[in-house]
């Protein structure tokens, strides 16, 4: 663990479990090796912004913690349990498939391209997961799906097809949907990227309503304001390895590494 990683926020989480914790994480597609070895830690409450210039890792590291990409090589836990691994290099898989569903439902990612199906209404896109994955009762999962509904202000689009709303209003239906798993995480790759600034704020406002609840966090984002706004803790990743991290203030306010005072100044 790095100095920085220590020195986060630790009022209420030093004796407390991370959600999620990275050691040494290697990941690579044939012979291009994405991430170098990794080290991350997401405590419980705390939101962790991952930023960095395209092809730094990011969005790769992100789908190697909900286990949609295989690691070759290094430890993820979930609340302190380790995933458990078969075979070695690119032949490491995931040795245990309800391990792998019982991480995935507890760890809800919103995609940058909302990715909600076409054929059902929004609040069927909601419940669908919870019900058919989680097998909960469907009264009590459409009385939830309705609250996140309303609490990402789309509440009047239940009974609306996907192709009848804005990017900014598809893109609060996906997080409603990730919200009615309930998960213990939610994961964020580039949410606001595809949208036109006046419905990228929408989004935005969503975002740092859920930091403000304490839920737990970690977002790959190119908006720089976004990450300063709502982060515990910021990681710039370069070339698959942690350049720089540390809080916000420090890591915007006062970059050390001269890769990341170039990235900031270009703009992201």
């Amino acid at each position: 663990m790095t100095q920085n990683t220590q020195a986060l926020r630790s009022d209420d989480t030093d004796s407390a479990v991370p959600v999620i914790e990275i050691r040494d994480l290697h990941k690579s597609y044939g012979n291009l090796e994405v991430l170098k070895g990794i080290d991350m830690v997401a405590p419980k409450g705390h939101v962790i912004s991952l930023i960095g210039s395209s092809g730094s890792g990011k969005s790769t590291l992100l789908r190697c913690c909900n286990l949609l990409e295989d690691s070759q090589q290094g430890v993820i836990k979930f609340e302190g349990e380790a995933v458990q691994w078969r075979g070695e290099g690119l032949n490491r898989h995931p040795a245990d498939r309800a391990q792998v569903t019982r991480i995935r439902t507890n760890l809800s990612m919103v995609f940058q391209q909302f990715n909600l199906w076409s054929h059902m209404t929004i609040l069927q896109n909601v419940m669908e997961a919870p019900v058919t994955v989680l097998k909960r009762d469907p009264v009590e999962v459409e009385a939830k799906a309705r609250q996140y509904l309303e609490k990402v202000g789309i509440g009047d689009k239940a009974d609306a097809w996907p192709a009848m709303l804005s990017g900014g209003q598809q893109q609060r239906a996906a997080i409603a949907r990730a919200l009615c798993m309930e998960p213990r995480a939610l994961l964020f790759d580039e949410p606001t990227s595809a949208l036109d600034p006046e419905l990228e704020q929408e989004v935005v406002k969503v975002i740092k309503a859920l930091a403000e609840e304490g839920r737990t966090m970690l977002l790959v984002t190119h908006d720089m304001k976004l990450a300063a706004d709502v982060s515990d803790h910021v990681v710039f990743l370069h070339q698959g390895r942690t350049e720089e991290e540390g809080p916000p203030g420090a890591l915007f306010g006062n970059p050390q590494s001269e890769r990341l005072r170039g990235f900031l100044s270009a703009g992201g």
